[in-house]
């Protein structure tokens, strides 16, 4: 019988579940990390909130452990790596508490537009400043989305309910899905510009960190109102507080902060700044809902290997798994490819297979190319989620088998229509197992996909290399593998290289100034 730990205060309801499926289960909160260190070795499975840290020591103690099952979104106390090494799968629920959490974003927005947290301690004062605090009414106003996915959605559903008119900057947002949330999908610049509020629902990656910067703040009109129940660190809080005391912003509120617990953030007691200590998840709907499902997620593992929503595991059977991933590799890396190169407005995408992929699953296959291509947007996007993800923002997914003959004993090929027109990318399997590139955007061009590589578009011309790798040298960056490939004698040609070390972005900066070319991007494959 399989045995699993809670070790952190959930919804009786949890338990019941485990109970109900002929799980064995303990209920033992608070512990140190010592004392899980222990105890951990007894366990199949372990059930956490965000209190217990699952850290290195203490994978290492659990000999046993299989699973480890997250009641919410977040998994920072999670260490994804040292589980993946371990085989322990990690799962969350990401899904339970969107209302929740949109729920809070709107009463955020209330409570800036009349000023409701001060005006309650001034009248429990007993001072009754009635015509100090003279709000503003949210009907017409123009909420600005940062972020249009699952609980963006909700929150724009709401603020429509609310006669606003809601603009949204997303680069996975369609214009059909828009038109379907009733929203305008606009740029981030004409967001800052129209937004009387603003409200963030959007991962923190490094595209996001800081999105809000204080140049970005400045851009807003005056008098913007913003809202923050997503990520810490999304926005400059030094220079929030610098534009909420000189008035150009009139109120923020903030659910999350870039260090928690924030208990001494210079923040506090900055007039018309409202904040709440990560209660973004906190009603008693949305603990039950998180709680039953990850106790039925780890149920469904531990009893017949069933995977649903697993941070570091694909979806697939046992038998599959060993011919699968390499072509999974070669998927991932593919989808990252257009991922980091074109990286607005994704309409559809197309996945097709020819000679030896045709006869695969091909479903796995699809969603590792979508995590791929929206890995660089989102911190939590794996191919478990990735299809969710992409349903969502009405992307529409094209799967075609070829049974035809090809150049290549196997072949994958994506294709991602995006604002910029169709972009197609195709690989195949050196040695059926090392995942290599063999044709990008129409160009012929061989390469492997690893690490930090340099890709440039340029005209054909005599020199460029030259200036290229005299660039490359005097500032200390060295070549590993150096790929080309052209359209035609004298055109355009594509240039694709590794390199020991990321390229910085002032060397980038460089690149791009050097005659003939026409696009100079970093990537990074992991």
């Amino acid at each position: 019988m399989p045995r699993v730990l809670i070790s952190d205060q959930m919804s009786p309801k949890a338990a019941e579940i485990f109970r109900a499926r002929g799980i064995e289960v303990d209920e033992i909160t608070g512990l140190s990390k010592d004392e899980l260190i222990k105890i951990i070795g007894q366990y199949d499975g372990l059930a956490i909130r965000s209190s217990t840290k699952v850290t290195k020591d203490v994978l290492a103690a659990a000999t046993n452990l299989k699973v480890v099952g997250r009641a919410g979104i977040g998994v920072d106390n999670v260490d994804i790596p040292a589980a993946s090494s371990r085989g322990v799968v990690v799962m969350n629920t990401p899904f339970g508490n969107s209302i929740t959490t949109a729920e809070h974003a709107i009463a955020l927005m209330f409570a800036l537009a009349r000023q409701l947290p001060e005006a309650d301690a001034s009248t429990q004062a007993g001072k009754w400043e009635k015509n100090r605090f003279m709000g503003v009414e949210v009907t017409a106003k123009t909420l600005g989305l940062i972020g249009a996915g699952n609980i963006g959605s909700i929150v724009a559903d709401r603020a429509l309910g609310l006669k606003m008119k809601v603009i949204a900057y997303d680069p996975f947002l369609t214009p059909e899905r828009a038109e379907h949330m009733g929203v305008t999908k606009v740029t981030l610049d004409e967001l800052l510009a129209q937004a009387d509020f603003i409200s963030l629902h959007t991962p923190l990656t490094d595209s996001t960190r800081n999105i809000l910067s204080r140049e970005n703040l400045l851009k807003c009109k005056p008098g913007i109102r913003i809202v923050n129940c997503a990520r810490g660190g999304l926005i400059d809080e030094a220079a929030l507080k610098e534009l909420l005391d000189s008035g150009h912003i009139a109120g923020a509120a903030l659910d999350v902060f870039a260090e928690e617990p924030a208990k001494s953030s210079p923040l506090f007691g900055t007039p018309n700044f409202v904040s709440t200590p990560h209660l973004g998840a906190s009603t008693d709907e949305a603990q039950v809902n998180v709680a039953i499902q990850v106790a039925e997620q780890l149920s469904d593992f531990l009893l017949t290997g069933g995977v649903t929503n697993a941070l570091n595991m694909p979806s697939l059977s046992a038998e599959e798994a060993p011919r699968l991933k390499p072509y999974m590799a070669l998927a991932e890396r593919l989808g990252s490819l257009v991922g980091q190169l074109d990286k607005d407005g994704i309409k559809s995408v197309r996945i097709e297979v020819e000679g030896a992929a045709a006869q695969l699953n091909i479903k796995p296959i699809t969603a590792a190319v979508l995590a791929g291509l929206m890995r660089v947007h989102s911190d939590t996007v794996n191919m478990v989620n990735a299809p969710y993800l992409a349903r969502e923002r009405e992307i529409e997914i094209a799967e075609v088998r070829h049974e035809r003959d090809t150049d290549y004993n196997t072949l994958l090929r994506v294709t991602v229509h995006t604002a910029n027109g169709p972009r197609t990318v195709a690989g195949t399997l050196f040695g059926m197992s090392k995942p290599r590139l063999t044709e990008i955007f129409g160009i012929t061009v061989e390469a492997d996909l690893a690490g930090d590589m340099l890709y440039i578009v340029n005209e054909d011309k005599p020199g460029f290399i030259g200036r290229l790798g005299s660039a490359l040298g005097s500032a200390g960056v060295n070549i590993g593998t150096f790929h080309l490939g052209r359209r035609d004698a004298g055109g355009e040609a594509v240039l694709l290289l590794s390199v020991d070390n990321a390229i910085p972005d002032a060397l980038l900066t460089d690149i791009r100034a050097l005659p003939g070319v026409k696009v100079a991007s970093a990537l990074h494959f992991v």
